[in-house]
């Protein structure tokens, strides 16, 4: 192959897609790179809090072993030029024991009108794909959170966490679980939220 043509050939594999996609084929949609305003519906989140962690029991649960309490931190941050928030979520038992460590990326999409998110669980090295959606109540702003997985049986499940009860200094966080497809669902954590600083460090 002559050098001339080896060139052509590289100049071709230069083009970026979107020059390409763009021939014959109409111009492609304009880049939004700006956040819209429904990318700060994660914002209350940013800052630092401390939590009150209960699980849910059943009532014999409860009388054998009384009501299990966890504490915990949650910090977050903004992130992505405004289009989402980056958190962390800890939790121990009283006596200081590690129980639980997620690392979460937010983002919203705004094409389908929802957040995307992605959770590390730490400890267990697996990753959970959710999906949220904010919405008005009679009580105020919320979102829902809903995603897959599967429990170490080989079980699929979803999951559901409800932010509510938003406010400047405090908020709640009820987590449920559906093994039939959403059909019905048990909750199975329950976290009240205080704030302890605007800002978390790093």
């Amino acid at each position: 192959m002559s050098l001339r043509i080896r060139i052509a050939v590289l100049s071709l594999l230069m083009v970026p897609a979107t020059a390409t996609a763009q021939h014959g084929a109409g111009e492609a949609p304009t880049l939004v790179t700006v956040a819209p305003a429904e990318a700060k519906q994660f914002s209350f989140l940013v800052g630092q809090w401390e939590l009150d962690v209960r699980p849910v029991m059943s009532a014999l649960a409860q009388a054998v072993h009384g009501q299990t309490k966890y504490v915990g931190t949650w910090k977050a941050w903004p992130a992505l030029d405004g289009w989402g928030v980056v958190d962390e979520l800890r939790m121990s038992d009283e006596s200081g024991n590690p129980k639980s460590f997620t690392h979460t990326v937010r983002t919203y999409d705004a094409t389908l009108k929802h957040w995307n998110s992605a959770t590390l669980d730490v400890y267990h090295g697996a990753f959970l794909n959710t999906v949220g959606e904010s919405k008005s109540s009679r009580d105020g702003q919320e979102v829902v959170v809903t995603g897959s997985s599967i429990d170490a049986q080989g079980v699929a499940y979803l999951t559901r966490m409800r932010f509510y009860d938003i406010k400047p200094n405090g908020f709640r966080a009820d987590s449920e679980r559906s093994t039939d497809s959403g059909k019905t669902w048990t909750a199975t954590r329950r976290i009240v939220a205080k704030r302890i600083a605007a800002s978390a460090p790093r």
